[in-house]
């Protein structure tokens, strides 16, 4: 039978998963990608054919086809990926531990970068670096503190292109009681800053009943354990909840809560997740993961549909069986991984099509129905996992580390894997899966996909157009109508059940979110990915009262994103202002007085002077002129900086100008101790790099009248010619909102950003 791919679908494939010959043209089809992978997978059974005795590796490998096919199953992106294929690595999430030693520290970012080359992300806790300004007693120097050192983690995962198919995410999370939590919760005002990161505070406990009792909450140094300082409780989470406004960011995990229901407690403390948050790992620990599609968990009963329990329970059994398959499969990066891995042999079974299924069973996302089918839905999946594993565990053994697990102290059930189940972002394989993604409701109903002659052809919700064309109300000027507004609330010539069953993300209350996450995290054990998403007009109050709602109602974290709010620039003085980028921009007239500084660059052409100027409104020129007059660099030399100067003052994103620059090679690059410079262009860039961050490089811009860059051991020096080197917080610039590979639009959904026009993933 052929496979029931829509376009988009053939599409993602096409770009992302399948195999290509050395000339990139594509060598596979979609059924020779799923045949690769259902046989590879299935080849781990040969393995146990000595414990068994009744091992068929071929019936083995028909049912994961057939499961995979029907678009029953799905794996995570690097398994459908890399089985059966020489790279091999089949795991999406890491987490790595990251010391207070620079062995140890950089130790990790090349675990990161081997990592993030094989097609995982990472996530870490950077809680046990000592804070910023502390001694260093082996080098009487200072630590630059954990921020800094998450700019080094961010540029090393900039310059790894994961398997030649994604790039990398990272997750940061720094615990509420370490002395840098202020300078961490404000890391990403500047969304052009930590790129590759989410960041998450975990809160414990004792934070959030200080916030509840409006008291103060110790400050705790990791390296001694004293106690630094007290700060007021509520002032910080409130400042978490600003940043979240404004940001989307940082995101709050329940640490405590998390490791209240690790099973390896007796290994070691939870610290950290995996990128968008679902899957709290140990150290050196990796999951795989693979979603159920509830929409394809149905059959029908009389004129509308029911839970068709027996597939799904069916289905259940051959998931835990092929994820448990891919621990024993799986080319891991590091020893260390593999050990960690296949010593708990933990999984990440979910779901995705939720939200179909809810249209199919005519029950709107926000109601207390669809909050009943969700515990319903997950309490019977989880039974069905453990009954998998138990089963697993008879044939195949206990997971190595089960006589140290809380299953083994609580006479608990004898487990093949330490953890089952995981409510993970489907992004990517939801749009193979032609389904709503993961726990999410509908984002929109229809939205315009451009295709190749460049025209834009409206790509309707499946499910809304069969309702549409049965019930009579179909046409393509509702469908165009609807795809231009993405919603049919305000379409009052459909009829009312309609609408209020086809209900979209930013229709629904928050609370109604929050309820839908609970509902499933009850049955699930590791944590859930779900954006809560709010209006533009959403108050910080609101927000703070879903956070307090979530850690109520059990959640094990919490991701918000206000409508907007990552289309907006972030001042210092906390206001919101639009971009404007569809007007063509004219350049603001330069004013009469300006003020600024020089820095002296060297460069393989000579000695380079660069003066950055600023105006009221801020940075507005930059002259570029060599030590040698006369010649072509000076010219040339002159001709960028003027170029520079107009692009400013009309207004274009600084940083776009600094990445434009920034690795322009000419044939002289010099060496200045331990720094390369490889261009003019080049130095012009890290110019005025240095002149916008004074608080990282250590002069203040106002007062300073003349630097001078030297490079020391691979460290930035300056001399500010007053010795003051007071400095000010820079302007926040904007980001952009459109997808960087279809130029559609991108919306926030499951901690990340995401394209259902092409697949693309922020995060994945």
């Amino acid at each position: 039978m052929p496979l029931a791919l829509t376009d988009n679908a053939v599409t993602v494939l096409e770009r992302r998963y399948l195999r290509r010959d050395d000339e990139g043209r594509t060598v596979e089809s979609p059924e020779e990608l799923f045949r690769r992978v259902a046989m590879s997978i299935a080849s781990a059974d040969e393995a146990y054919a000595d414990l068994t005795h009744s091992v068929d590796v071929d019936a083995t490998a028909a049912r994961f086809y057939e499961m995979m096919t029907n678009l029953e199953f799905l794996p995570n992106s690097p398994t459908l990926m890399n089985a059966g294929r020489e790279l091999g690595q089949l795991s999406a999430c890491f987490v790595l531990p990251v010391g207070d030693s620079m062995e140890e520290i950089f130790d990790s970012i090349k675990h990161t970068a081997l990592i993030h080359k094989s097609g995982g992300g990472t996530g870490f806790s950077f809680s046990r670096l000592r804070p910023r300004n502390s001694l260093v007693a082996s080098t009487m120097g200072v630590a630059s503190g954990p921020v800094s050192f998450m700019r080094v983690f961010n540029a090393a995962t900039e310059a790894v292109k994961q398997g030649g198919t994604r790039r990398g995410a990272n997750m940061g999370i720094l615990r509420v009681d370490h002395p840098d939590i202020l300078e961490f919760i404000d890391s990403k005002q500047d969304l052009d800053q930590l790129t590759n990161f989410n960041i998450s505070v975990a809160v414990t406990d004792a934070f959030l009943e200080a916030v509840e009792r409006n008291g103060t909450y110790p400050l705790i140094n990791p390296k001694g354990g004293e106690v630094v300082r007290h700060l007021k409780a509520r002032e910080v989470f409130d400042k978490i909840v600003h940043n979240a406004w404004a940001t989307g960011e940082p995101g709050v995990v329940f640490i405590d809560r998390i490791n209240a229901a690790n099973t390896l407690i007796e290994i070691g403390e939870i610290e950290s997740t995996n990128p968008c948050g679902e899957q709290p790992l140990l150290a050196y620990e990796s999951c795989n993961l693979g979603s159920l599609n509830l929409g394809r968990m149905l059959k029908r009963s009389g004129d509308g549909y029911e839970i068709d329990w027996d597939k799904l329970g069916r289905t259940v059994h051959d998931a835990v069986h092929f994820l448990d398959n891919v621990v024993d499969i799986n080319c891991y990066p590091l020893v260390e991984i593999a050990e960690t891995t296949k010593a708990n042999r933990k999984i990440g079974l979910g779901v995705m099509g939720f939200t179909d299924m809810l249209g199919r069973l005519w029950i709107p996302y926000n109601s207390p129905e669809a909050v009943k089918v969700a515990g319903e839905v997950m309490s019977f999946i989880q039974k069905q996992a453990l009954e998998a594993s138990e089963g697993l565990a008879e044939t195949r053994g206990l997971f190595p580390n089960y006589p140290h697990s809380t299953y083994a102290r609580d006479k608990g059930p004898k487990l093949r894997n330490a953890a089952l189940t995981t409510i993970a972002p489907t992004g990517t394989i939801s749009i193979i899966a032609g389904c709503s993604s993961g726990i999410e409701p509908y984002f929109a109903l229809a939205f315009y996909r451009r295709v190749l002659d460049g025209d834009r052809l409206p790509e309707i919700n499946p499910l809304f157009r069969e309702v549409a064309e049965k019930r009579g109300f179909a046409s393509e000027e509702l469908f165009a109508e609807v795809a231009e507004h993405g919603s049919v609330a305000d379409l009052d010539e459909l009829p009312a059940e309609v609408r209020r069953v086809f209900v979209t993300a930013h229709e629904i209350e928050p609370a109604d979110h929050i309820r839908i996450q609970a509902a499933f995290q009850r049955y699930v054990d590791s944590a859930v990915s779900k954006t809560i998403n709010f209006p533009k007009s959403a108050t910080g109050e609101q927000i703070a009262e879903a956070y307090r709602l979530s850690y109520e109602l059990g959640c094990k974290g919490i991701t918000v994103y206000r409508d907007g709010s990552r289309d907006a620039q972030v001042l210092n003085i906390g206001q919101i202002e639009k971009r404007e980028a569809e007007k063509p921009r004219e350049p603001r007239p330069r004013p009469m007085v300006t003020q600024g500084h020089t820095i002296k660059m060297t460069t393989g052409c000579g000695t380079l002077y660069v003066t950055i100027n600023e105006d009221v409104e801020g940075l507005c020129e930059v002259f570029v002129t060599m030590g040698k007059a006369g010649g072509c660099e000076a010219s040339q030399s002159e001709a960028v900086s003027r170029l520079i100067s107009t692009s400013i003052r009309a207004g274009v994103d600084i940083n776009t100008i600094i990445e434009q620059l920034r690795g322009i090679r000419c044939p002289s690059p010099i060496w200045h101790g331990g720094e390369q410079i490889l261009s003019c262009p080049d130095a012009i860039a890290r110019a005025i790099q240095f002149y916008l961050d004074p608080d990282k490089h250590g002069f203040g811009r106002r007062n300073a009248k003349q630097m001078s860059f030297t490079a020391i051991n691979g460290k930035v020096d300056y001399d500010s010619g007053d010795g003051n080197n007071g400095g000010e917080p820079k302007v926040m610039l904007p980001v952009k909102t459109a997808c960087p590979d279809c130029g559609g639009q991108l919306y926030f959904a499951e901690g990340c950003l995401i394209c259902p026009a092409c697949g693309y993933s922020k995060c994945s």
